[in-house]
């Protein structure tokens, strides 16, 4: 009778077997045990074995060798390395880019309770399905999808060409800030000044837009003006993007192990440098203003559907679901971990990091505001004079002497106190100076992040350190990002083809090497319109349709129930 159980016990349902008819397959072979239900694929055994520490099964047959056992899968040396992958993953560049520009312009407080909504209604059980499944199955997006049903095996593929389409272009986005902070260890910043020609004078481009603008294209991309227009790849991006795939490459040479020893540094110090940043900020005159119009809720935007469109569309590139980079994670963890917990603190750290730059940005963009609302005030006072010195106005209407302290406070007192003869006068030729309408003009749109950034640090006192720290923030979120995407190649690879595990240092830079060369198509002066195209109109719409599909494979053919168990 024991015989009997025993043999029940080591008797497993094939690979081949679509996961329809696993359970009820299982349950056969349980009750009948027979010869050939002895010498069923052993990775299947340890696919869906309930043991963490059963890594190796021993077979029934004791004349089959033992060295067709499955390759022993390596884990994360520790919970916390685990989390750091996952977290680093899904915080990155698009959390730290997009969040805050979508936040002003969908409602401010009203974009921040959409997306925490979405958060939970979608984000949440989306992370919770990808990790569920690599951890359940130990194995990356190609293979998981392929054991639920061959039909849907097609959704892993196109994760897997996604993160290979997006691996290309976003080391480029790394190298653009790695370049910015090599330039950094220089003062004064190169982007602060225009360039003075051998006639000692100022270049006339860089004049007629500002010192950052023509540094981000003239001098960093060599943009071309049409993305017609072709050439050879700029050199010093060039060597950026190969100094990026060779962090990358030696990051993940060694597997988890050598992996997480660099998530230590790549995830943990941007948040001490995004905290610090945000200090900083907060200390800055018209920090309040930037933060009071950040609060303020625009109830009309909770029933507008384009911004739930565009919430729901930037959860998707901020989290990461669709990628496979979480379920090739999740597969190196033991199955009694508790995914719940995890899909619970990645998204609430993606969230926290995404409100710590967004009260970073608003605290720098309200400062930024008041100093123009300032100048204007200046500019008023000093048409005024004017004014008076021509004998148009009488001496009554000459500003007081202290308004360059304190221009915010003095300037309105001094102007509301005029008599209403000489204010009407007066208001004919002054600028209309408004605080809320300078906010927008600094916060009108995306446009070039870097070169926002660069703006940004060019207000603290010494830039030369600030732009240092923020860059090398932008660097570590990219690096940590990047990683995960890579091990979306990777793992799913080595699953595939089960004889690349033994030559896994040669598998990583068997990818890295192409991938690097293929990034040097955009790094040509026409690239960045490239990038720029695929970021932001093509990456959001494989990954829809992939969490689409994801979800219906999980819900109808695994099983909702199964899947929680």
């Amino acid at each position: 009778m024991e015989a009997q159980e025993e043999k029940s016990q080591l008797s497993v349902p094939s690979t081949s077997i679509s996961l329809t008819a696993t359970t009820s397959a299982y349950q056969l072979m349980s009750e009948i045990p027979t010869e050939d239900s002895q010498k069923f694929d052993l990775l299947s055994a340890h696919v869906w074995s309930d043991e963490d520490n059963e890594d190796i099964l021993e077979t029934p047959n004791k004349d089959e060798p033992k060295d067709e056992a499955p390759h022993q899968r390596p884990i994360w040396a520790n919970k916390i390395e685990y989390l750091l992958a996952q977290v680093g993953f899904s915080v990155g560049l698009s959390t730290i880019w997009r969040f805050p520009y979508l936040c002003f312009h969908n409602g401010g407080g009203s974009f921040i309770i959409i997306y925490i909504l979405m958060m939970f209604l979608v984000g949440i059980p989306l992370l919770f399905l990808e990790m569920a499944a690599g951890q359940r199955m130990r194995q990356g997006s190609i293979g998981v999808w392929k054991v639920i049903s061959p039909w849907i095996g097609g959704v892993g593929y196109t994760s897997f060409m996604v993160c290979v389409i997006v691996g290309l272009y976003y080391s480029v986005l790394m190298a653009w800030n790695l370049f910015y902070l090599v330039q950094s260890f220089q003062a004064p910043l190169p982007w602060l000044l225009c360039p003075v020609s051998k006639n000692s004078s100022i270049d006339s481009e860089c004049a007629r837009t500002s010192p950052t603008t023509y540094f981000w294209y003239r001098k960093v991309l060599k943009a071309a003006d049409e993305i017609e227009i072709d050439g050879k790849p700029v050199m010093h991006l060039s060597a950026s993007v190969l100094a990026i795939w060779l962090i990358i490459c030696i990051s993940m040479i060694k597997g988890p192990k050598s992996t997480g020893k660099m998530l230590y540094i790549s995830v943990l110090l941007p948040y001490i440098i995004l905290f610090s940043l945000l200090i900083r900020s907060l200390t800055m005159k018209g920090a309040y203003f930037g933060l009071k119009n950040l609060l303020a809720t625009k109830v009309p935007a909770l029933y507008s559907a384009e911004v739930w469109r565009r919430t729901g569309n930037q959860l998707f590139l901020s989290l990461g679901p669709g990628f496979g980079s979480f379920t090739a994670i999740s597969s190196y963890i033991p199955r009694s971990n508790n995914c719940v917990i995890d899909a619970y603190a990645v998204a609430f750290l993606n969230l926290l990091a995404s409100l710590t730059t967004t009260v970073f940005v608003f605290a720098v963009m309200g400062h930024l505001a008041t100093k123009n609302n300032e100048k204007c005030y200046l500019m008023n006072a000093k048409k005024v004079m004017d004014l008076v010195i021509a004998r148009v106005l009488t001496p009554e209407a000459h500003p007081p002497d202290s308004l360059n302290h304190d221009p915010s406070s003095i300037y309105p007192k001094w102007l509301n106190n005029l008599p209403e003869h000489i204010k009407s006068k007066i208001l004919p030729n002054l600028t209309d100076c408004d605080l809320s309408k300078e906010l927008n003009k600094v916060m009108i749109g995306p446009g070039v992040v870097i070169v926002t950034f660069s703006d940004i640090v060019s207000l603290f006192s010494g830039p030369t350190f600030w732009s240092i720290i923020t860059f090398l923030l932008l660097v570590n979120l990219g690096l940590s990002t990047a990683i995960g995407i890579i091990q979306g190649i990777i793992t799913p690879l080595q699953d595939t083809f089960s004889s690349l595990r033994e030559h896994s240092k040669l598998l990583t830079v068997g990818v890295c090497v192409p991938m690097f060369l293929g990034s040097l198509l955009f790094v040509r002066p026409s690239g960045s319109y490239y990038v720029n195209l695929l970021d932001d109109y093509w990456v959001s719409l494989p990954l829809f349709f992939i969490v689409i599909l994801e979800t219906i494979a999980m819900a109808w053919i695994y099983g909702a129930r199964s899947h929680m168990r």
